[in-house]
């Protein structure tokens, strides 16, 4: 029986569409699932016929069904049940054989698998796969890190498989040793939410101030699709808006319940920049915004008791529209570079050395954030790679300058009507913050050392001084 070039263990969507992506570019894959019925589902279904899939139901039968050295790919849930698996596979696997953790794993999580893998002297790897179910089939965004030596063994398997941009460039490539990858994926994330969040606002302005309806709405996002904004993410907010409901006959998005879930990604990246002591306010403030949806029902007692200004819009609905596209544009673009400013810092902590415009080109094609002005990003790293902040490329720049005025009426007009725009909000304090050359900071310096004896530095003078407050009065 001839040996499989790799083998998958886990066949959830996104792992049965990986199966067939790998299969139809060539490649003999071996399957396992821990519930064997689903091997067997996927044989009968999905896979019938398809002589590049084998089915193998015992780790050992499936080690055994691969080429040496043997690559196997994970794509099992992240936490305890990769651990678990790994600890399963090491009995059967040999010096060399190549472990790809494929799930959203926590990168800190990718660093410690990969020390343990040294000491049994297998390979690891952490890879980033962005594109949900589409991708996974069609060819998603690949963001491999961890041992360069299996990267050298893989890189064919995953290019073919990836997704292809630009006369077949593929959008995958090294992204550098132990959880590099992972923390691509996870920042990749993080930028996702922001956007989902930042479109989300845009929509809600439209349907609560303007009293659009989401026919309307929807002929806004398909018109900005085709402008400076096309993404995935417009794309398919305009599908979304046009889909009626069968049960009732209105617009299927006006009976989905406004409380959104998460998996955990945003959150680690707002850790994570905590941690490194990086600002990544709109970001964070989306996963808060998911956070504050989710508990409905209090939302729904808080409302019959606190009461805001009457939303009532007066002036030029056509103009606002545009104010709003600008608020948007110059939103994500603070986003972003809050999301580049994080892998710059993470890259110099943890000496991975990223590529920051090679990684908005992985973004282009397959992944959930991809979008025309990724290019752009490129671009600005292109001509400096030593760019302190997007804000600061002359393109952003002028971007952000042309859009500012009706970005400040946007949010002042929702301040003033009491419409929560939490992503646009930070977005723009982020802004007027980075430019700023004085911050009040000068004042919690102040206090830091009048209750802690923290001390402070002098704008006139060099050295760290401490004043005994009590004393002065």
């Amino acid at each position: 029986m001839a040996k499989a070039d790799i083998g998958l263990i886990g066949l959830a969507v996104m792992g049965q569409n990986l199966v067939l992506n790998m299969a139809r570019n060539g490649y003999v894959v071996s399957v396992y699932n821990r519930t064997v019925s689903k091997v067997d589902d996927f044989m009968k279904h999905s896979a019938k016929d398809n002589d590049n899939v084998i089915s193998t139901y015992s780790l050992e039968e499936f080690v055994q069904s691969l080429k040496k050295p043997r690559k196997v790919f994970l794509m099992v849930k992240a936490g305890t049940g990769v651990d678990d698996t790994i600890k399963n596979l090491i009995p059967y696997l040999e010096k060399g054989d190549i472990i790809i953790d494929g799930g959203n794993s926590y990168f800190k999580d990718t660093r410690r698998r990969i020390e343990w893998m040294n000491i049994e002297e297998i390979l690891y790897m952490g890879v980033g796969v962005s594109g949900g179910e589409e991708g996974a089939l069609n060819g998603p965004s690949i963001m491999p890190g961890g041992d360069v030596q299996a990267w050298w063994q893989v890189e064919k398997i995953l290019t073919d498989i990836s997704a292809k941009v630009n006369e077949n460039v593929p959008c995958c490539s090294y992204m550098g040793p132990d959880g590099a990858g992972h923390y691509v994926k996870m920042v990749h994330n993080g930028i996702e939410y922001g956007d989902m969040q930042l479109i989300s606002e845009a929509y809600y302005l439209m349907k609560v101030l303007l009293k659009m309806s989401a026919k309307e709405i929807k002929s806004v996002f398909a018109k900005w699709n085709g402008e400076e904004l096309n993404s995935y993410l417009i794309a398919i907010t305009a599908d979304i808006l046009g889909r009626t409901d069968e049960l009732t006959g209105n617009p299927l998005v006006d009976v989905i319940l406004d409380a959104a879930q998460q998996k955990g990604t945003g959150k680690w990246t707002a850790q994570e920049a905590l941690d490194l002591g990086v600002s990544i306010p709109t970001i964070t403030e989306a996963v808060f915004a998911r956070n504050i949806s989710a508990i409905k029902d209090e939302r729904v007692r808080a409302s019959e008791q606190l009461s805001g200004p009457e939303v009532l819009f007066e002036g030029d609905k056509e103009k606002f529209i545009a104010d709003i596209k600008d608020a948007l544009y110059a939103s994500k673009i603070c986003s972003y570079a809050q999301g580049f400013a994080l892998l710059k810092t993470a890259s110099d902590e943890y000496n991975w050395n990223l590529e920051l415009g090679e990684i908005a080109l992985l973004w282009r094609g397959g992944c959930i954030i991809r979008a025309r002005f990724l290019n752009s990003i490129n671009d600005a790293f292109t001509l400096n790679p030593q760019l302190e902040n997007l804000l600061l490329d002359p393109f952003f720049k002028d971007v952000i300058h042309r859009s500012q005025s009706g970005w400040r009426r946007v949010i002042s007009a929702a301040a003033l009507k009491g419409i929560p725009i939490p992503a646009f909000s930070s977005a723009l304090s982020y802004f007027d913050s980075y430019r700023s050359e004085s911050l009040p900071a000068n004042l919690i310096q102040a206090q830091r050392d009048y209750f802690g004896a923290h001390t402070y530095k002098r704008i006139d003078r060099e050295g760290t001084f401490h004043t005994e407050w009590l004393e002065l009065d």
